[in-house]
C-alpha cells in the first residue's frame, strides 16, 4: 500500500497524515457500533500511518475517549495527534443541553478528557460550537491559558464563521477549523476557506462522503436506532433520490478511474489543497481499507475540474442539518452561504 503523506495543518498547527480518522461513529450517532471492530479500526488506522484521530468529550458521553484509550494502549503518546471537541452538555439519558464554552466549564472539560484518554496533553483542542452566551476572545484566550499550562498544544476551531475566525485568530494563533467539506457541501469555498488561507490557518475535513450518502455505505446502518441520518434532510423523501442521481453520476466517473466512489470523494477533498486533511468516519476495517485506497492516486486539475461539473456547487437537495440544527450553526450566519 501507498505510504500515507504528511500535510501542515497551517502554519500554526502540527505536522499531521493526510488522512485522518474521525471516531464519533464508532460511539455516537449513526447507530450501535461493535467495541471490538472500533478498536481494531482505531489500530489499523495507526498501523497504516494515520496519526490525525478526531473525537470530542460528549460522543457517546465520554465513550469515545475511552474508546479510543483502549486502542492506543501499548504505543508511544507521540504516536498520535488527538484532537478533540468540547463544549456540548449531555444528560444521563443522552440527550442534548446546549453549548457551553466558559472559561471554567472549559477547564472542568478538560481535565476529564485527559482522565478518560489516559494522558498528560491533548494535541488539538476545539470548542465543537460557538457558544452564543461566552465571547470567543474569552473561550480562545483559557485556552490560551491552558496551552501555556501545557495541557494542550494547539488551539483549534470547529463550525464557525470568517467573522469569528478573525476574532478568534486575533487572541490566539488559530492551527485549523474543523468543518464539514465535501463536493455536495461546498459553502466554505466562498468566505470561509479564502479566509482560512489569508490567515494561515489549516482545515480539517469532515464529512467527506455527506455521511456515507456518497460511499453509499448509510442504508443498513439507518436501520438502527439512534441513527442521526433519520432526521437528516439530505435522506429523507425526494431529497434523497435527487442526491442519489448525483451519487450515481460520481460513481460513472469513479469506475472510469477504476475507483470506488468514496475514493474518488476522498481524493476530490485532498486535491483542493495542501492545508486541507479529510477526516474519514471509518466504523469498521472494511471501510478503513477503502477509505486508505484514496492514497494511491492523485486527481490531475482537468480530472477536478470534470468532478465539479458533474455535481456543480448548490445541487445537492436539503441541508446538511435540519433548521433547528442549522440555526445553532455560526458558520452558517447570514454573511455566510448556506447549502
Amino acid at each position: 500500500m501507498k505510504q500515507i503523506t504528511k500535510r501542515s495543518l497551517g502554519k500554526h498547527g502540527p505536522t499531521v497524515s493526510s488522512i485522518g480518522l474521525g471516531a464519533m461513529g464508532m460511539s455516537d450517532l449513526y447507530g450501535k457500533a461493535e467495541r471490538a471492530e472500533s478498536v481494531a479500526t482505531i489500530r489499523a488506522a495507526l498501523d497504516a500511518g494515520i496519526d490525525l484521530i478526531d473525537t470530542g468529550d460528549f460522543y457517546g458521553c465520554g465513550h469515545n475517549e475511552l474508546l479510543i484509550r483502549e486502542a492506543l494502549d501499548g504505543r508511544t503518546r507521540d504516536s498520535v495527534v488527538l484532537s478533540v471537541r468540547f463544549g456540548e452538555r449531555r444528560d444521563p439519558a443522552g440527550g442534548w443541553g446546549g453549548t457551553d464554552n466558559s472559561p471554567a466549564a472549559l477547564k472542568n472539560y478538560l481535565a476529564q478528557s485527559l482522565q478518560r484518554l489516559g494522558t498528560d496533553y491533548i494535541d488539538i483542542y476545539r470548542p465543537a460550537r460557538l457558544d452564543p452566551n461566552v465571547p470567543i476572545e474569552d473561550t480562545i484566550g483559557a485556552m490560551a491559558d491552558m496551552e501555556k499550562a501545557g495541557y494542550i498544544r494547539y488551539v483549534g476551531l470547529s463550525e464557525v464563521s470568517a467573522h469569528t475566525i478573525r476574532k478568534a485568530h486575533a487572541v490566539h494563533p488559530i492551527a485549523d477549523l474543523q468543518i464539514e467539506y465535501s463536493l455536495i457541501s461546498r459553502g466554505i469555498e466562498k468566505e470561509t476557506l479564502p479566509t482560512l488561507r489569508e490567515l494561515g490557518i489549516g482545515l480539517t475535513a469532515y464529512g467527506v462522503l455527506s455521511r456515507g450518502l456518497i460511499s453509499g455505505h448509510w442504508s443498513k446502518a439507518r436501520e438502527g436506532d439512534g441513527d442521526f441520518r433519520s432526521i437528516n434532510p439530505r435522506f429523507q423523501g425526494e431529497n434523497l433520490d435527487k442526491n442519489l442521481q448525483l451519487v450515481d453520476k460520481l460513481r460513472e466517473r469513479a469506475r472510469a478511474k477504476g475507483v470506488t466512489v468514496a475514493q474518488l470523494a476522498i481524493a476530490w477533498v485532498l486535491a483542493k489543497g495542501k492545508d486541507i486533511v479529510p477526516l474519514v468516519g471509518a466504523r469498521n476495517r472494511d471501510r478503513l481499507e477503502e477509505s486508505l485506497g484514496a492514497v494511491h492516486f492523485q486527481l490531475s486539475p482537468s480530472e477536478v475540474e470534470q468532478i465539479e461539473l458533474t455535481v456543480p456547487p448548490g445541487t445537492a437537495a436539503g441541508g446538511r442539518y435540519n433548521a433547528y440544527l442549522m440555526g445553532h450553526l455560526d458558520s452558517e450566519r447570514p454573511e455566510t452561504s448556506i447549502e
